[in-house]
């Protein structure tokens, strides 16, 4: 018995671990620079015949505050010195992505910075998360981006607007959440 239980134990030691798929619901997570996780929502992913895989993300109202700014809500997460909110791509987008290609992902989770005693939204001061498939999941890295550019819609809507000549890579731990994780 002990020896079918050691061969059955190495057997599934060997086996490779599943590899990180774009399907189901997933864990949309922020990390802090102080180590904290935050999860605010899910990404439910549904793959479709075509090989692509349609897309849903799901706040959770839990985890994140309601703030009135310039004459609209937001949703946020209070850091210790700034409020990260999350904007909402406003115009319709195809809602899909693929293993090569998260543009539209990426646009679904735009946020905005400010500080906690700071006026109004901050529009210019955009978050753009770059995410990189790993075999943990979907990691985002943080680009400044002007939100402004969104602020009319777009002239064509099946391309994202915001291109890598739009964004700018955030120095090392320059905003309070230095990551996002989708998991």
């Amino acid at each position: 018995m002990k020896t079918a239980s050691l061969l059955l134990l190495c057997a599934l030691a060997a086996e490779p671990a599943a590899a990180w798929e774009l399907a189901g619901p997933k864990a949309l997570v922020l990390h802090g620079r102080d180590g904290t996780r935050h999860t605010i929502g899910q990404v439910l992913f549904t793959p479709l015949a075509d090989g692509t895989v349609r897309f849903a993300v799901k706040p959770e109202p839990a985890a994140l505050k309601d703030y009135f700014l310039s004459m609209r809500e937001f949703k946020c997460l209070d850091g210790r010195a700034e409020v990260l909110c999350h904007v909402p791509y406003p115009y319709p987008q195809p809602g899909t992505v693929s293993a090569a290609n998260l543009a539209w992902l990426e646009h679904s989770l735009l946020f905005m910075f400010k500080k906690p005693d700071e006026f109004g939204a901050k529009l210019w001061n955009g978050v753009y998360w770059q995410l990189q498939m790993t075999p943990q999941g979907l990691v985002g890295k943080p680009q400044a981006v002007d939100l402004n550019l969104i602020s009319a819609p777009p002239a064509q809507n099946t391309l994202p607007p915001y291109k890598a000549a739009l964004r700018d890579d955030m120095p090392e731990a320059a905003r309070w959440f230095t990551r996002l994780t989708i998991e």
